[in-house]
């Protein structure tokens, strides 16, 4: 049974917002090869500070250091592997809270199992979307590359077990996001079909989401607070694009300049009802 979700107004939501244009939190990334300047780019746009470190040899020291932590796994390899559990290990020791992103986890055997013990490794939160997030709770391995043969309302119940499961509050995105921690879902109602034709805009969510774990303890909270901003900069970019192109770049244009007037009354997070 669910528990009546906490309240997260539009106005805590903005003061999120704020805070992460105010601390411009550093925030460690491992992520892949396809969206490190979009990644990046998208965690300026905001007001963060991103660092793209993935050397096994300083992972764990710009860890310490960092203010949180992506683990990224769309390009693998064994020592991409290795840094992400050495990062992972290490944020956990020092207090650092991380999220995981299980990029095209049903894909192969190799990347299934890097991901089932990344998420063992105790993430703050998981991001990812319907197929994902149901091969990470074993109920489905169709998923294909970063593609979502499911969509996020029927992985919902996996979403909710993965979290009671990890300890992790789970986001599925696609359509409608959702964010739930076992026993309270948000649902999202923002965003554009468009931003499926921009390789990537998943991960820069996720790089979001990062950086508002970095501003605000309530890991549920920063979670819709990041995607409920990501959201609407992407509809409101897509209403001034010609297609994926220019969409890349009035988005992160959206994101810098988007202010409470225009987000507040966008903003469509509210409680889950089935």
């Amino acid at each position: 049974m669910l528990d009546k979700c906490k309240l997260i107004d539009v106005k805590l939501l903005w003061s999120l917002i704020t805070r992460v244009r105010d601390k411009a939190p550093l925030i460690h990334n491992i992520t892949n090869f396809v969206v490190m300047n979009n990644t990046a780019n998208a965690l300026l746009a905001i007001g963060a500070s991103p660092a793209m470190i993935h050397s096994i040899d300083e992972v764990e020291d710009f860890v310490a250091m960092s203010q949180a932590l992506v683990v990224n796994i769309g390009t693998l390899d064994s020592e991409w592997i290795a840094a992400c559990k050495l990062a992972a290990i290490r944020a956990g020791e020092v207090g650092v809270p991380w999220i995981l992103d299980p990029v095209g986890a049903g894909a192969t055997l190799y990347r299934q199992t890097a991901a089932g013990a990344l998420v063992r490794l105790k993430p703050a939160v998981i991001r990812g979307n319907g197929s994902e997030i149901l091969t990470l709770v074993q109920q489905a391995g169709e998923g294909r590359g970063v593609d979502s043969l499911h969509g996020s309302t029927a992985a919902l119940d996996a979403a909710q077990r993965l979290a009671i499961d990890s300890g992790a509050v789970v986001a599925i995105t696609g359509a409608v996001d959702y964010v739930t921690d076992g026993l309270q879902i948000m649902e999202i109602h923002n965003g554009h079909p468009l931003m499926a034709r921009v390789t990537g805009l998943g991960c820069s969510a996720t790089a979001v989401i990062g950086a508002f774990l970095a501003v605000e303890p309530d890991t549920f909270t920063a979670t819709v607070a990041a995607l409920t901003l990501f959201g609407v900069a992407g509809e409101l970019a897509a209403e001034r694009s010609l297609g994926p192109g220019t969409l890349q770049v009035a988005l992160l244009d959206t994101l810098y300049a988007l202010d409470e007037t225009i987000f507040s009354p966008r903003a469509l997070a509210k409680p889950y009802t089935s």
